[in-house]
C-alpha cells in the first residue's frame, strides 16, 4: 500500500509549483512508497503544461474553473491510495529529510489526526497560521486589538497563535496551516475531509476543530521544517506581494473569501455557544474589517 499521498492545490504558480515538485523529488523518501498528485483549479499559466512535459509520474486532476481549495483537495483525496495525506502549498518547499521525519512521526504517534512540521517564511520568521488556537472572540479580540503583540508570552492574550509555547519542542495545538498539513487517512475519514463550504481560507481550522471533536490531537513537530512563500496565488499577503503575479480582481476575491470564512466558522461552531450580543459584534467586527480591507487594495 502506499505510504503517503500528497496533494497539491495548483492556481497561477507554475514556477513556483516547479520548485515544490523538484524538492519532492529530491527528498529522502527511499524508505516509503508516495505518490504526488496535482489538482489545478483552471490556470491561466500553463501549469499542468509543465507538469505534464517534467514531471510525467504526478496525477494529475484539471478543474475547468477555479472550484476552490477544498472541493480541489477532495477531488485529490478520491484518487488518493495514501495511509497518510499531505496537503502542501504549490508555493511550499520542504527539505531533504521533512517528508521521511513526518511519516515516521504519524507512524509512532498513533493519536496523531494531523500534524505540521516548522512552517518557516522565506524571510526567516514562522508562519503563524501554521501554528493556531481557534479563533475564540476572546482570542479575535485579544489578537485584532494587538493585545497578543504586547503579551506573547502569557496565556490569556496569545490564545490566537499560542506564542506562549516552546517553539522549538514538539507539542499540541488547536489547528496548523493547509500549507503542511499531513492527515492519518483513518481520521480524514471520520470527519469527513474538507468542508467545501469554504472557498479559500478557514476550511484548515474548520478540519482541526472537527479533527479535534472527534478526540484527534493535532501536533506541531518543528525538527524539520518547510519553506513557504504564502499567498502568491492570492496576492494578499504584504511579503509576497512582489512575487505573486494575482491581479486586482483575484486579490479582491480572496479578500472576500477570508471574510466569509470567518462568518461561515463562527456560525458552524460557535454561534450557538455564545450570547446574541457576543454573536453580533463579532459579525460586526468581521463586517468592518472586511469594509477597511477591501477599501485598501
Amino acid at each position: 500500500m502506499t505510504d503517503l499521498s500528497i496533494i497539491i492545490v495548483s492556481y497561477n504558480t507554475r514556477e513556483f509549483l516547479k520548485k515544490c515538485l523538484d524538492a519532492i523529488y529530491a527528498s529522502d523518501m527511499q524508505t516509503f512508497l508516495y505518490e504526488v498528485i496535482v489538482v489545478d483549479n483552471a490556470s491561466s499559466d500553463n501549469s499542468l503544461g509543465m507538469v505534464r512535459e517534467h514531471f510525467k509520474d504526478v496525477i494529475v486532476i484539471e478543474n475547468k474553473e477555479n472550484v476552490g481549495f477544498s472541493t480541489a483537495n477532495n477531488k485529490g483525496i478520491q484518487k488518493s491510495r495514501g495511509r497518510y495525506i499531505l496537503f502542501l502549498n504549490s508555493d511550499a518547499i520542504v527539505e531533504k529529510n521533512t517528508l521521511s521525519a513526518m511519516v515516521k512521526f504519524m507512524e509512532e504517534i498513533k493519536d496523531a489526526g494531523a500534524a505540521t512540521c516548522k512552517v518557516e517564511l522565506v524571510s526567516g520568521g514562522l508562519d503563524d497560521a501554521a501554528h493556531r488556537g481557534f479563533p475564540t472572540p476572546w482570542n479575535a479580540f485579544a489578537h485584532f486589538t494587538g493585545l497578543s503583540k504586547i503579551f506573547t508570552k502569557t496565556k490569556l492574550f496569545s490564545g490566537y497563535n499560542l506564542t506562549w509555547m516552546d517553539l522549538d519542542k514538539t507539542h499540541q495545538i488547536d489547528a496548523l496551516a493547509g500549507a503542511f498539513m499531513m492527515v492519518r487517512r483513518e481520521a480524514g475519514e471520520q470527519v469527513g475531509w474538507w468542508d467545501e463550504d469554504y472557498f479559500f481560507y478557514g476550511e484548515d481550522i474548520d478540519f482541526c476543530y472537527r479533527l479535534k471533536a472527534e478526540n484527534w490531537k493535532i501536533y506541531y513537530v518543528p525538527g524539520v521544517r518547510v519553506f513557504h512563500y504564502k499567498g502568491v496565488s492570492g496576492g494578499i499577503k504584504k511579503h509576497s506581494q512582489h512575487i505573486s503575479t494575482a491581479d486586482k480582481d483575484t486579490k479582491r476575491r480572496v479578500t472576500i473569501a477570508r471574510f466569509d470564512a470567518m462568518r461561515i466558522f463562527y456560525r458552524k461552531h460557535y454561534e450557538n455557544k455564545y450570547p446574541r450580543v457576543i454573536t453580533w459584534l463579532v459579525l460586526r467586527a468581521i463586517d468592518l474589517r472586511r469594509w477597511l480591507t477591501l477599501k485598501s487594495l
